[in-house]
């Protein structure tokens, strides 16, 4: 839908993207009803500021009597299919839709999409760095979508010549039948089973970054990815690829060899950046790396641009971080990881005797294999919040030959760091790390990130 005029609009959500979205539906001269089970109380001035601009406010619930006053709902990232008054749209034949759908509809510019379960936060923003570098002024280049700012507000802002690169999530694919020019699908992994049930319907809502894609299209994959690689039958223009190892196929790709990484195109091999100038620790950011250079490629960026940004990067806010050095302790915010597989990730970056902070709230992922991890690598882990149960038996006690020595729990993240500053020794690594979602404590994992950089840097 792209005429709003008149429209009566039920948002579902009022976080970052319900927030937007109601400003720019206010805008477009429609009714808007602002919906969240949060109280006044907990949203502050936001309640004041966006009434102001006409938008009513329903809090405390979710009543059914809405969805009696509307023309559409749209749905924040938050908002899971199986909530009962979404259901109820749905029985009704609402149509569903959400923020960055609705800014799909309107885009003026081309798009980059990149979605996955690990690595499109830190590759969607070196493909906007490399983007920024590149495009010559007045065109722009836009990062935002699942990360920063929903650019729904900046829609009359964005002209054809600009460039936009968004990340997004499961979430907001799950109502968007529009995909991006060049879509990318970094691995397909367990996660957010706690909200899509299963390993299918998860998988079918990444699928839809590709499905409406047409033959001008560039479709992205993980040669090394199962998960990602399985959807190759999907693509319906042309498919690019990148992985550690160099490709059997000519094709447009990105590989490591020599120590260097390189793109093959059109029957050359380029050489773009030795690995020892990328500046982001563990293989799977190399992994990023190889991911950000074959999009940037697809979507024309020079090789300048592409060298430049990856020299200089230092990694996305809340990705493994640097926080502080202090008493020969490092400690470092990884609080993005909110899935055991990113928590081995990070684990895996170190080579520091390593005290963990997990925890948070589950999201129905095994832990079985980031345990044994933790049993061969990591000194201490500190376990909180409203997991805490489950992961330390998961955890289990540490057993003779293990790297770990000692398993401490705690319901409180606060009490988790106090225990660590309390634990760690010169030479160790304190990693924020958690595993988990943070929506037992925190509005999100940014939150819970700057907590944790808060809490640090007020250390003695």
């Amino acid at each position: 839908m792209t005429n709003w005029q008149g429209k009566n609009v039920l948002i579902l959500g009022a976080a970052r993207q319900g927030q937007a979205l109601a400003r720019y539906l206010a805008g477009r001269k429609c009714h808007v009803i602002l919906n969240d089970k949060r109280t006044p109380e907990d949203l502050g001035e936001v309640v004041a500021n966006l009434s102001s601009l006409g938008v009513e406010w329903v809090l405390g619930d979710h009543p059914l009597a809405l969805l009696d006053r509307v023309d559409v709902v749209c749905l924040s990232g938050g908002i899971p299919l199986s909530l009962p008054i979404v259901k109820a749209a749905i029985e009704r034949g609402l149509p569903l839709t959400n923020d960055s759908q609705i800014f799909m509809e309107s885009v003026k510019a081309p798009v980059i999409g990149i979605t996955g379960s690990a690595g499109k936060t830190t590759t969607t923003t070196l493909v906007g760095r490399i983007a920024q570098e590149s495009v010559q002024s007045p065109a722009k280049a836009w990062v935002g979508g699942n990360i920063g700012f929903p650019l729904v507000e900046y829609l009359e802002e964005i002209k054809p010549q600009d460039s936009v690169i968004l990340e997004l999530s499961s979430f907001q694919l799950e109502q968007m039948t529009i995909s991006p020019k060049i879509a990318a699908v970094l691995n397909i992994t367990p996660n957010h089973l706690d909200r899509h049930f299963s390993m299918e319907a998860y998988t079918a809502a990444k699928t839809r970054i590709l499905q409406f894609q047409s033959s001008s299209d560039i479709a992205v994959l993980n040669r090394e990815d199962h998960g990602s690689w399985s959807l190759k039958q999907l693509v319906k223009g042309s498919l690019v690829s990148f992985g550690l190892q160099r490709p059997e196929n000519p094709g447009t790709a990105t590989f490591i060899e020599n120590g260097s990484i390189f793109l093959q195109k059109d029957g050359m091999v380029i050489e773009v950046i030795p690995v020892s100038e990328v500046q982001l620790r563990g293989k799977h950011n190399l992994v990023n790396v190889l991911a950000a250079v074959v999009i940037s490629n697809a979507a024309g960026f020079s090789l300048e641009a592409m060298r430049s940004a990856i020299a200089r990067f230092k990694g996305a806010e809340h990705r493994l971080e640097f926080v502080r050095e202090l008493n020969g302790i490092s400690w470092i915010n990884d609080a993005i990881a909110t899935a055991p597989e990113r928590t081995m990730a990070g684990i895996d970056s170190f080579d520091e005797p390593l005290i963990l902070l997990l925890g948070g709230r589950d999201k129905d992922l095994p832990w079985g294999e980031l345990s044994a991890r933790i049993h061969h690598r990591v000194k201490q882990v500190i376990i909180f919040g409203e997991a805490t149960a489950k992961i330390a038996e998961a955890i289990g006690k540490p057993l003779p030959g293990d790297v770990l020595q000692k398993v401490f729990t705690t319901p409180l993240m606060s009490d988790a760091l106090a225990e660590a500053a309390k634990q760690a020794e010169p030479g160790d690594v304190v990693l924020l790390s958690p595993g988990c979602t943070s929506y037992d404590a925190f509005r999100d994992f940014e939150e819970k990130g700057n907590y944790f950089k808060k809490w640090v840097n007020e250390l003695a």
